[in-house]
């Protein structure tokens, strides 16, 4: 079967193109590795987002955003993408399971936050580190918790953390924290905050828990352990952009590039949210880069359907 559009990832990029090119007539897949949100679903808090409910949480939104998908009769299938091939008038998506048929397809697949590539961090992923906050958080209550990194995202969730922590370390490797001050200014006004500014954590210790860690300051290469059983590591160090499956598109520092359509350079082929090129990643820009995406695939659409009959 031949579908209309094939949008890849179930953020609310992905998930904002599907509702709004669903709702101009067309059949819509969405395909989603994981679940319907995406990262967001893994946030602890979702600010800033106009009209958002008080204290809306990650999980939260992005239970709203299935219902809305189903209300919608967008089909959502949970499969991994392995291959995708973008050029000529239909488009071909490949699972483990299925092959995929489109006349467009929308990229919405986001991006894959970073690791710290530092010793023990493979062997203790999932045992103290590279933690969820709003999963992972209760049950580290008590011990020492580290967060890495010092951009808005980092700090939201040091917040957030701080009712759990004994000890909440912050470790940024500048020489100043990057988050607005909405976030760093209650951070500061914590009293179990340990401020670690232009160092890095290097290295970990333990089996099935971490035991120590090594930090390193950044201006005189020092590095000191730390005896901490227990603690908890939760990583904010940015995040890569998931575009290696797109080898057909040409792209700007590992992002597509798009233009106020969200057209990419192939016909029929089209990006939104932290996927593509842009100034400002937010799920604000994200819905809207969705809904820009999704009223033109689905315009697209109709366009070369009407050309074929």
């Amino acid at each position: 079967m031949l579908n209309d559009l094939i949008i890849i990832g179930a953020g609310p990029a992905g998930s904002s193109a599907a509702i709004y090119a669903a709702s101009r007539g067309i059949s819509v897949r969405l395909l989603e590795q994981q679940a319907v949100g995406g990262l967001i679903g893994q946030v602890s808090t979702v600010t800033h987002y106009a009209a958002i409910a008080a204290h809306e949480t990650g999980a939260g939104f992005a239970r709203r955003l299935q219902e809305q998908l189903a209300a919608a009769k967008v089909e959502v299938c949970v499969e991994a993408v392995h291959q995708v091939a973008l050029t000529g008038p239909v488009k071909t998506v490949r699972t483990a399971a299925n092959t995929y048929q489109a006349r467009a397809v929308i990229l919405a697949n986001g991006s894959t936050p970073n690791r710290l590539d530092i010793p023990g961090e493979a062997e203790l992923d999932g045992h103290g580190m590279n933690l969820n906050a709003a999963r992972d958080g209760r049950a580290y209550a008590g011990h020492n918790l580290y967060v890495v990194g010092g951009a808005d995202g980092a700090i939201k969730e040091a917040l957030y953390l701080a009712q759990y922590a004994h000890k909440l370390v912050v470790v940024h490797f500048e020489d100043q924290l990057g988050a607005i001050p909405q976030f760093v200014t209650p951070l500061l006004q914590l009293s179990n905050l340990e401020l670690r500014l232009h160092t890095r954590l290097s290295a970990l210790e333990g089996k099935q828990a971490i035991s120590r860690l090594q930090l390193t300051d950044v201006h005189s290469g020092e590095s000191h352990w730390y005896e901490d059983p227990g603690a908890g590591v939760f990583v904010y160090a940015g995040s890569t952009p998931n575009t290696t499956l797109y080898p057909e598109l040409k792209l700007e520092k590992g992002y597509i590039p798009v233009n106020e359509k969200m057209e990419t350079s192939l016909p029929g082929v089209y990006a939104a949210g932290d996927i593509r090129v842009k100034q400002v990643r937010q799920i604000a820009t994200a819905v809207a880069d969705g809904a820009v995406a999704g009223i033109n695939a689905a315009a697209y659409v109709k366009s070369v359907t009407r050309t074929c009959v």
